[in-house]
């Protein structure tokens, strides 16, 4: 078990299993376009954003130098090395549930660089960043980036967090 499942008890929450309830919706049939509704309106859209690494609307040019050079203070650790996907999703919404409730402002997530023999880089590497603009964990964070090299360089994101409303 990694020092992160044991500092917050990780392994007890992730193995929960979730409650699933109703059938999926059947899919379209037809080649109508299918009507989703009202559009939503513009100050919303706005307030939707993709993030990507070193970009994001609580990132100013400071705030991105400081987490190029390393000069942030990292207030917990996640280490995804040798989990699959599936666990790894899990720890990081719980770990980024946690640190966000705990009003943590910037932690590390070490994902590896994975580098294969093909020249690939590794699944969870390219995982993480699509996790973190999923819903709920895009509303908990700020942005993110490659941490500096003496945290792990591109095998390691500094995530940003926002402050608990």
């Amino acid at each position: 078990m990694s020092e992160a499942a044991r500092n917050y008890n990780i392994s007890a929450i992730a193995s929960a299993s979730p409650n699933v309830t109703g059938s999926p919706k059947p899919l379209p049939t037809s080649n109508r376009p299918v009507n989703h509704g009202p559009k939503p309106p513009e100050r919303v859209l706005a307030r939707i954003q993709k993030f990507e690494h070193g970009q994001g609307d609580g990132l100013d040019r400071v705030s991105r130098k400081n987490m190029r050079r390393g000069k942030v203070k990292v207030e917990g650790r996640l280490d995804l090395h040798g989990m699959i996907q599936a666990e790894a999703h899990r720890n990081l919404l719980v770990f980024l549930e946690h640190a966000y409730l705990s009003g943590r402002r910037c932690v590390l997530v070490i994902t590896g660089k994975g580098m294969t023999l093909n020249g690939e880089t590794g699944v969870l590497r390219n995982a993480v960043p699509g996790w973190l603009n999923e819903h709920p964990v895009n509303q908990w964070i700020r942005g993110f980036d490659y941490a500096a090299p003496a945290d792990g360089g591109q095998g390691a994101l500094y995530v940003l967090l926002r402050r608990k409303k």
